[in-house]
């Protein structure tokens, strides 16, 4: 198979789990190492049973110490994990329903493919003479078969996670976590292999828990993810959610590129006036939101350059400082009255002149995708918090 093609038609169901199981359920989950460093600090998650569920985040953020806490390999200080219902916190890893793929994917190099996935088999209860369709069937999922007798030193990248993924499914978890597991490999087969793992799960249908710090992963494959920041879950939802109406500062700088403007707050929620320098604009206003100083956020796809001499509502004045050509799209850097530089993405067309250094513009915000900020984003944020409803 190559690169850039797709698993088969997830049509076709091979379900390990047996059709059902793999809810998770975190309540309270803290992680206090020696000396004092707390690395997951007292978090609250619900992961549906077959959701593919992301953890997103910058090093150090508490993302693997929380996977490794669901796998077993690290014990929480205090909180439950909730398998099904099921408190397994203090639970050995082997005798819990979840498997890992890490990073490194660990394949035992003196052993082909279809020995590597039968490995654990050999450790786990059950008849032997089951061993070998339960291989096979794991191998054929991630279309591997014909490279069952291959080392795996004789494989590329992309087919030593897939054979890594098999060995994982083979003991039939309700659960499978991913650390990272498309961190070893190059940008370009890092990006074809997106859709095959998702396409994976779809077919298996059971419950996957993927660490990544890679946004655009997250965003492509998830259900639904968690933005987790200093031991904290600051933003949960749909990856589209959390992309158009971040919380927090932290999550609309972090997911994307976004343009982060001070702005004066005059109203306490709703759709209503903020103050950018001398001119007024509508933005969506958190409820309950104390008027004052404030941080308001635009997407550069939201934020619209037009003719100079052009006027209307929620428009200003800018001029171009500079240009930078990505092909299809150029980003455009403005800066506004009040001294701020933000960026615009354009599309480009073959018969239009593009913008360029000096030209004087206007600077449109149109009020649905100009968003104040909360002003408080510790906490973590609900779906019931998201898009319109975060606003009175």
């Amino acid at each position: 198979m190559e690169h850039g093609e797709l698993l088969s038609d997830p049509g076709d169901q091979f379900n390990p789990a047996g059709g059902g199981g793999g809810s998770i359920a975190i309540r309270g989950l803290r992680k206090e190492f020696e000396g004092g460093s707390i690395a997951v600090d007292g978090i609250d998650l619900e992961i549906a049973s077959g959701e593919f569920f992301s953890l997103l985040g910058p090093s150090g953020c508490g993302k693997t110490t929380t996977l490794r806490m669901l796998a077993g390999f690290e014990q929480p200080t205090d909180g439950q994990i909730l398998i099904d219902g099921v408190d397994v916190a203090q639970t050995p890893p082997h005798k819990r329903p979840v498997n890992t793929v890490f990073q490194s994917y660990a394949l035992f190099p003196h052993m082909d493919v279809w020995k590597n996935v039968e490995y654990g088999l050999r450790w786990a209860d059950g008849p032997k003479a089951q061993r070998k369709p339960k291989v096979d069937a794991a191998l054929e999922l991630v279309e591997m078969t014909e490279y069952a007798k291959r080392r795996p030193n004789q494989l590329s990248g992309g087919q030593q996670q897939r054979v890594a993924l098999a060995r994982a499914l083979v003991l039939e978890p309700s659960v499978l976590l991913l650390d990272e597991p498309l961190g070893a490999l190059d940008a370009k087969l890092r990006h074809s292999l997106r859709a095959q793992l998702t396409a994976l799960q779809r077919r298996v249908g059971i419950t996957f828990v993927f660490v990544t710090h890679d946004q655009e992963e997250a965003l492509e494959m998830s259900d639904r993810l968690a933005v987790m920041h200093k031991g904290h879950i600051m933003q949960i939802g749909a990856p589209r959610d959390i992309y158009q109406f971040p919380r927090s500062e932290f999550v609309a700088d972090f997911l994307g590129v976004a343009n982060l403007i001070d702005v004066e707050v005059t109203t306490s929620g709703g759709v209503g006036p903020v103050k950018l320098g001398d001119f007024t604009l509508d933005a969506q206003i958190p409820r309950g939101y104390t008027p004052g100083p404030g941080r308001a956020v635009i997407r550069p796809e939201s934020l619209h350059l037009e003719e100079g001499d052009l006027t209307g509502e929620n428009r200003l004045p800018g001029m171009v400082e500079r240009v930078v050509y990505l092909g299809s799209t150029s980003q455009v850097y403005v800066r506004l009255p009040q001294g701020s530089l933000v960026q615009s993405l354009v599309t480009n067309a073959v018969h239009e002149e593009p913008w360029a250094s000096g030209d004087a513009c206007r600077v449109r915000m149109p009020s649905e995708s100009l968003r104040v900020l909360e002003q408080s984003g510790d906490a973590a944020w609900s779906d019931d918090d998201a898009g319109n409803e975060s606003v009175a």
